[in-house]
């Protein structure tokens, strides 16, 4: 019996000792794998997004009051949203020709072209933004973390470009809103030595928050302006 009992005791101290060292420390819990971000979607410089590019364009110089915002709706077109620009019809996904939207911005009649007179007509650089959109699919996109440098301060690259986009439709032409142009730099440097451009901007109290009719601008195209404005506004 007694070489029987100890055989027994010695397996029931290993088993034990066994399972001592499989036991988990309770302080510690894995961390599941999150996989990746399916809110990120970094911007392709090949592809021109909606809500990036094409919608500020046509918040700024089209759907204005008296044109093409839901209260005057003018020829039945609103072009305030994806949804009402494809409701209104004007686009064809792919064939930038065949768009109405495309050949109203390149009509060469001044009696027909939209933005019709006083107001200021489209840049060429934005009616090209706008005919590579729609020649990708006129898709309902947009993308975060974009090239923008908060340190590029420059007017032709960088200040005139982003006021021609979301504030040129209201503040050009023979008769600007509130009478302010920003048409030149010396125009948009008068505005900016006044704080109410940055004011308007920044949608600090007192002042009309800008883009009236488009949201407020990135973090980092503010940054571009302010510095531009610590710089002097220099003509660069």
């Amino acid at each position: 019996m007694r070489p029987l009992f100890f055989a027994r005791t010695a397996v029931l101290l290993f088993v034990i000792l066994l399972l001592s060292q499989c036991r988990h420390d309770p302080s510690f819990v894995a961390e599941p794998d999150p996989g990746p971000n399916p809110n990120e979607n970094p911007c392709d410089p090949d592809s021109v997004y909606f809500d990036n590019e094409v919608l500020p364009i046509l918040q700024s110089s089209c759907a204005l009051s008296g044109c093409h915002d839901p209260a005057t709706a003018q020829e039945g077109i609103v072009l305030t949203s994806y949804e009402s620009l494809l409701n209104s019809d004007v686009i064809v996904p792919g064939d930038p020709g065949d768009s109405e939207l495309y050949e109203k911005i390149t009509e060469g009649d001044p009696e027909k072209v939209m933005p019709p007179p006083p107001s200021a007509p489209l840049t060429p650089e934005q009616i090209e933004v706008i005919r590579k959109w729609i020649s990708q699919g006129a898709r309902n996109n947009a993308c975060e973390g974009g090239a923008c440098d908060s340190t590029a301060a420059s007017f032709s690259q960088n200040i005139f470009p982003l006021i021609q986009d979301h504030c040129y439709g209201c503040h050009s032409g023979a008769s600007p809103q509130a009478g302010v142009s920003l048409t030149s730099h010396a125009s948009i440097a008068a505005v900016a030595a006044s704080g109410r451009l940055l004011g308007a901007i920044t949608h600090s109290p007192g002042y009309a928050a800008m883009p009236q009719n488009g949201n407020k601008l990135s973090d980092c195209q503010i940054a571009q302006v302010r510095k531009w404005i610590t710089d002097g506004t220099p003509n660069n």
